[in-house]
């Protein structure tokens, strides 16, 4: 039976933003009344991509941040909610680092089609990689009224070739998305099954912070669903205990100081 065999985290984009957009908690960004004047917590907000080395082929796990991120997002007003640091490390630059391009990829597989997700899609829509979404997200994506709604724009995802999935589905022998919805329609996680050193779980946007993990869980601003959400939750809280996976949240700033960024460090 063939496995991946090695797994690269990539960095893709730090974006800054007031915290309340990630996490609703009590203490932190709900205020008591002794801090009725407290300040918005400003906070790092880190993206990441996922590579995976697999006898089937290279497949790419979401795709970051756009380069052009200020003018492309200056429509929505995003710019000025999640504004990108100077000297970011981009997909590009990450996959330079490998001594790759967007060609080199067999399957690109979105966890959902955000702005911060799927900006960079259309770099790997080339006639040979496939790429992969959640048939929800597809359909209630590509359905918005207008160039864009909330953190969808149309213009980051719209014209590809999909390749949809529903539920949970393997997408090579140890690679499989969960399905997770309530943060977008489909959302996904990924769960990669190494056989040195076990079960990882890449949660994107189902989580984004180990704050948000808990238990209990604990909400944010942005979620379309949030009974869907924390059944989302909980359903990989039991995958995770299961499998005594590594659980990598999806933006997550003190345990991405921590984690093995290529081109330094891997999971193997």
């Amino acid at each position: 039976m063939t496995a991946p065999s090695k797994v690269h985290l990539l960095k893709t984009g730090t974006m800054e933003c007031d915290q309340t957009w990630l996490l609703l908690k009590p203490g932190a960004t709900i205020t008591d009344r002794s801090n009725t004047r407290k300040e918005a917590v400003w906070t790092t907000c880190p993206t990441h991509a996922v590579l995976i080395e697999h006898p089937d082929g290279r497949i790419l796990w979401d795709t970051g941040v756009p380069q052009d991120w200020e003018t492309r997002w200056a429509p929505t007003g995003l710019q000025e909610f999640f504004p990108v640091q100077e000297g970011t490390t981009y997909l590009q630059d990450s996959l330079a680092a490998l001594e790759l391009t967007p060609d080199d990829i067999d399957v690109l597989v979105l966890s959902h089609l955000h702005f911060d997700h799927a900006a960079n899609a259309k770099l790997f829509d080339n006639g040979k990689t496939r790429i992969i979404v959640n048939a929800n997200e597809h359909e209630g994506a590509l359905g918005i009224d207008g160039p864009f709604k909330g953190a969808h724009l149309k213009a980051d995802y719209e014209g590809i070739d999909y390749e949809l999935v529903s539920g949970d589905a393997e997408i090579a022998p140890g690679v499989s998305v969960i399905e997770t919805p309530g943060h977008t329609w489909g959302t996904m996680s990924l769960r990669v099954d190494l056989p040195e050193t076990g079960t990882k779980i890449f949660t994107s946007d189902a989580v984004y912070l180990g704050e948000s993990w808990g238990p209990p869980a604990v909400g944010a601003a942005i979620v379309w669903d949030s009974v869907r959400w924390l059944e989302s939750v909980e359903k990989l809280r039991r995958i995770a205990e299961e499998t005594n996976a590594e659980v990598i949240f999806g933006h997550d700033p003190e345990q991405a100081a921590k984690l093995p960024f290529a081109p330094d460090g891997y999971f193997g």
